[in-house]
């Protein structure tokens, strides 16, 4: 019974390898990834303006959810600073909290 259950964690097959066939250590060739810069940084933009719906769109996706740093690529400074944008128009109904 015990050799049955599959779940999480715990010992299962041994065999598993780690991803990698027949490599030896090191990155992959051709899996380069550019890092993201910030689009407020490049810009150098100091305030985001909240009564500019159209700049804030592109950071609120079609579930009205504001996109995670990690995807957007925007600096910690400037993602706080998007999130009181954001919030402050959905106040104003220029942004939508969520969908219909």
């Amino acid at each position: 019974m015990a050799e049955e259950r599959r779940g999480r964690g715990g010992s299962g097959s041994k065999a598993r390898g780690n991803g990698r066939s027949g490599e030896k250590g090191g990155p992959r060739r051709g899996m380069f990834r550019r890092r993201k810069v910030c689009k407020f940084c490049a810009d150098k933009v100091d305030y985001i303006d909240y009564k500019d719906a159209k700049m804030l769109l592109p950071f609120v996706p079609e579930r009205a959810k504001i996109l995670p740093r990690r995807i957007s690529g925007v600096c910690a400074m400037h993602q706080r600073k998007l999130q009181t944008a954001i919030m402050r128009a959905r106040q104003l109904a220029l942004l939508p909290y969520s969908t219909d």
